[in-house]
């Protein structure tokens, strides 16, 4: 089951809107089947500069190298490295899968998880770039000074909001050391404002029973009204909207992955699975129509898989997040295909 949590002020109005997916024991997550046995070895690591060292988990094929390597970048929300939902843990599959391959991953814990208390009472001021950006920079040097890593084949592997932020992390990347990543994998990254998906997300849990309550309408309503608010720019400063303050929300708008993605010129595989909700078909037609005749960029959709890029039938629902699986074997064979070839 899924918990969509939305918080009211004392006026009635939406100031918290979080969905929470369910626990599991760590016992309940099953290796993929597509793992090598003894392909690989997995170090435990630390990146990054103070005050915001990140522990990490470096998975590196069996042999000498130098193998290419990918930075797992993590969707919204205080994800750990292997980006746990439920049973599943998505990032590690992609490790164990893609280390099979003779391609070595590396893994952390993202900045909101390992540092929730600190960061928040610096809510207010926080952007993307402290939520994602800067971390997955740090990732990127990390592996370019690693032993056994071909630093001229460091690839960001970006998953949901991970995965429209990619384009943003390559340009700091190439702003902090001159030299691109060597390309980016973006799986399921939104190509329309965050805020539309937060309205379409929240109508589309609402209706999966087939109807619309009088109390999910209200609500609905809200949620509406909130996402107006910050799309009109007229918060306040120190003012809370959906989890978050004026100056993420601002940097957010204000950044257009399309666009950004355009202006990189390297290569660029783009992911979708066809049954999510989440980040939905219309954002893959989106990135079709704007980068599919472009140099260097591919796309690909998967029928049935879910936003974790597992497979499913029918109508996706967040209870299936729930259910133990492992990401499509052909998502993997794909990313590892693309990865050798540039």
């Amino acid at each position: 089951l899924i918990d969509a949590k939305v918080v009211f002020d004392r006026q009635g109005k939406v100031s918290g809107l979080w969905f929470g997916l369910p626990q599991a024991k760590s016992s309940d997550y099953r290796e993929p089947p597509y793992t090598v046995a003894g392909s690989f070895t997995e170090v435990d690591v630390e990146l990054g500069k103070e005050p915001w060292v990140l522990p990490g988990t470096l998975t590196l094929p069996a042999g000498e190298g130098p193998f290419p390597a990918v930075v797992l970048v993590h969707g919204s929300g205080p994800q750990d490295r292997d980006e746990t939902i439920g049973p599943n843990k998505p990032f590690k599959d992609l490790a164990y899968g893609l280390a099979s391959k003779g391609i070595a991953v590396l893994r952390y814990e993202k900045r909101t998880r390992q540092y929730a208390e600190v960061l928040s009472g610096k809510v207010s001021t926080f952007t993307l770039r402290e939520e994602v950006v800067d971390d997955a920079v740090e990732a990127v040097a990390f592996l370019r000074k690693a032993e056994k890593i071909d630093p001229t084949r460091v690839f960001i592997l970006g998953h949901s909001l991970g995965a429209s932020s990619a384009p943003r992390i390559a340009e700091a990347v190439l702003e902090a050391t001159g030299e691109p990543p060597a390309g980016l994998i973006m799986l399921a990254p939104s190509a329309r404002p965050v805020i539309d998906l937060i309205v379409e997300q929240y109508r589309y849990l609402a209706e999966l029973d087939g109807r619309l309550s009088d109390e999910e309408s209200t609500q609905l309503e809200e949620v509406e009204a909130a996402v107006k608010k910050i799309r009109e720019g007229t918060m306040k400063p120190g003012e809370m909207i959906l989890g978050a303050g004026k100056a993420y929300w601002d940097d957010l708008l204000a950044y257009d992955p399309v666009s950004k993605a355009k202006e990189l010129g390297i290569p660029i595989f783009i992911l979708q699975g066809e049954r999510d909700y989440q980040v939905t078909m219309e954002d893959f037609s989106i990135w079709q129509a704007e980068l599919g005749s472009l140099a260097g960029a591919e796309l690909m959709s998967f029928p049935g898989l879910n936003h974790l890029f597992m497979y499913g039938e029918g109508k996706s629902s967040p209870e299936e997040y729930g259910v133990p699986g492992n990401v499509h074997e052909g998502v993997v064979a794909a990313i590892a295909e693309w990865v050798k070839s540039r």
